[in-house]
């Protein structure tokens, strides 16, 4: 069993011809051996360029094949332009029509913005946990953050109801202490230094988990294979796979996450039991699936 918390429809590049729909999705499940996906909006942000899937159009798609996709929904906590605004009326219509969580949350705002805060508690009073992006620069899209992510634990203390699932070249930059300002929306390489943020506030919060999704997640585990490992096992409980792919012909390209899982399962270097945890069971046990 493989369940994919990070899976995407639409089009994400000018290229027409790389328009995804549900059909092509589940082609690459089956080419690729996932069972489940968890299928994320982004178009309710502009800065989700050219993804064209609202929350209407992934609870429409996963109703094709409703034992094989999951749909998850997306709120700008920009619309109404106010911290106190209401959002539980849809948290709770978007809960009661299938929907397993908020998500790919990604607005270029810092990530204790009071309006980002009000939505974060909502989501948490409804049981859904808040799967974000988080990227530096000024001209990407994604969550800010200074280093250290003092405002994601900022977050983590003021909302305890609700689960945080980190995701992005930022977030994973920082499982580092060594933190090079070029590489900090980027993909770091080399050895990871101890103190870096991310197991830190794992440890320490008990509401912050991460998915392996993209380019950002398999590099913090594989950049420094003995630490990867250790991290694998520590956080073994909090961890979920993901894969993020967003091409119609990436169906020809097995993601070297799954390589990865595999080549841990057939040398043994990670146990059964927290392969299964990350692959699946994490997944299964937070989302109610």
């Amino acid at each position: 069993m493989i369940i994919d918390i990070h899976g995407h429809i639409g089009r994400i590049l000018p290229d027409r011809r790389e328009f995804m729909d549900v059909t092509n999705l589940i082609a690459k499940m089956d080419a690729w051996g996932i069972d489940k996906t968890c299928v994320l909006p982004v178009s309710e942000h502009p800065e989700g360029a050219y993804l064209e899937a609202d929350t209407e159009d992934i609870i429409a798609a996963c109703g094709y094949y409703p034992e094989r996709l999951i749909p998850f929904c997306l709120i700008d906590p920009r619309y109404g332009n106010r911290p106190d605004m209401n959002f539980s009326y849809l948290l709770e219509e978007y809960k009661a029509r299938g929907c397993k969580g908020l998500g790919e949350f990604l607005p270029k705002m810092d990530f204790d913005d009071i309006r980002c805060m009000n939505l974060y508690r909502q989501a948490g009073k409804s049981g859904l946990p808040v799967l974000f992006d988080m990227q530096d620069g000024p001209y990407s899209y994604g969550l800010c953050d200074n280093y250290g992510l003092p405002k994601l634990e900022y977050a983590l203390k003021a909302c305890p109801e609700t689960i945080f699932i980190g995701h992005g070249p930022t977030f994973w930059a920082e499982i580092s202490a060594d933190v090079p300002v070029e590489d900090r929306s980027g993909y770091p390489g080399g050895l990871v230094q101890q103190g870096g943020a991310v197991p830190k506030l794992m440890r320490k919060y008990h509401n912050l988990w991460a998915e392996t999704s993209a380019r950002s997640g398999y590099n913090a585990i594989i950049r420094d294979p003995g630490f990867g490992l250790e991290f694998l096992d520590e956080f073994q409980d909090k961890l979920i796979f993901g894969i993020d792919s967003c091409r119609r012909s990436d169906v020809n390209q097995t993601p070297p996450i799954i390589k990865l899982f595999n080549d841990l399962r057939q040398q043994r270097r990670l146990t059964e039991g927290a392969i299964e945890k990350i692959t699946w069971k994490n997944c299964k046990q937070l989302l109610k699936i």
